[in-house]
């Protein structure tokens, strides 16, 4: 069955996907990371101009892939304090923003992390987290695109974390955004993958576009369709008995006394679970007794084939980005919706 966007693809492939023809809206990003929105929007059409990362490796990895035409590598607080910005990032159709969810997530410390400075690598710089939304809310406010995205885990609508939600919303609406929440999966969108990420899209107030409509049905991808087969290397030990013992589908954790949660051997008939920074360390191929390779991560991933990581851990990029695919399928029904109709804005 063929997707709108394909999870196996190459950046030799070029931009944008077969089929999609380019619309030179023009976005631009923060918290970059290794760029997995970033391919989405091009995949989409869009013309990407670049964006701000914190991490000057990653962000090397960024400029080495995408050769972006404006890259900030600073604290988004820096850039937002900037007052040499080119004109051109002051007329942006729309800007995306995935700030750091480890504080928001069901599988973090949540409350306990607020308000806490963390480092994510050695030789990232120190930051609290859970205020990033907000900070990322001021670019919104000195850039001011036509359309805003603010992507983040599903925790941040979840417990205590819905203060932060709320307060997302009436902030948007106070700098002249009208805000839709969306709660998406990207196994929904042609994503190898079960990932159920929180989508803030906001438009400026006065602009006559409708109700935005976020409704995908792709064909769910089976991890036997991205799999690899013939792959001699293998795992012994302990890990080894428990994936004999484990049945496809399952954590280890079912066949162990406790621990072992984050491993599992994957199933066949059944779309991969959420790959996370570390998670991707976890997951076993269903029939192989092995880790799943790094070419089976990019695919479960959508990442490209020939995406060069330049040394870093493949899972750890893939793991912090939003799928290339999924970020695609959003900003094609932007592009439909909203930014295709030239709605003259109103007072």
């Amino acid at each position: 069955m063929k997707h709108l966007f394909p999870y196996k693809w190459n950046l030799a492939d070029g931009y944008p996907a077969k089929g999609i023809q380019p619309n030179n809206c023009k976005v631009f990003g923060t918290f970059i990371c290794g760029g997995g929105s970033t391919m989405g929007y091009k995949l989409a059409g869009y013309d990407h101009l670049g964006g701000i990362e914190i991490d000057p490796k990653v962000a090397d990895i960024y400029q080495a892939n995408h050769k972006p035409k404006y890259l900030f590598t600073e604290d988004i607080r820096a850039f937002n304090q900037r007052t040499d910005l080119p004109p051109e990032l002051y007329d942006l159709d729309l800007l995306d923003g995935s700030p750091p969810c480890s504080t928001f997530s069901m599988a973090g410390s949540r409350e306990k992390a607020w308000g806490k400075e963390k480092q994510f690598r050695e030789g990232q710089s120190f930051q609290t987290l859970d205020d990033l939304v907000f900070v990322y809310i001021e670019t919104i406010a000195k850039l001011k695109p036509k359309v805003c995205l603010l992507e983040n885990v599903k925790g941040i609508i979840q417990g205590n974390a819905k203060w932060y939600s709320k307060q997302i919303v009436s902030r948007l609406n106070e700098i002249g955004y009208e805000v839709q929440v969306f709660l998406l999966n990207a196994a929904s969108m042609g994503v190898p993958q079960k990932r159920e990420r929180v989508f803030f899209i906001g438009r400026q107030k006065g602009f006559d576009w409708p109700r935005l409509k976020m409704e995908f049905s792709e064909v769910p991808v089976l991890f036997k369709q991205v799999k690899e087969t013939g792959i001699k290397q293998g795992i012994n030990g302990q890990r080894g008995d428990m994936w004999d013992k484990c049945r496809q589908g399952k954590s280890f954790s079912t066949i162990s006394n406790g621990g072992n949660f984050s491993s599992m051997r994957l199933s066949d008939n059944e779309v991969c679970g959420t790959i996370t920074a570390n998670q991707c360390e976890g997951f076993f191929h269903s029939t192989e007794k092995r880790k799943i390779t790094h070419t089976e991560c990019k695919r479960i991933g959508s990442y490209p084939q020939d995406y060069d990581f330049n040394g870093m851990r493949p899972m750890y990029l893939i793991g912090m980005s939003v799928p290339p695919v999924m970020t695609a399928q959003i900003a094609n029904q932007i592009w439909v919706q909203w930014l295709s109709k030239n709605a003259v804005k109103t007072p």
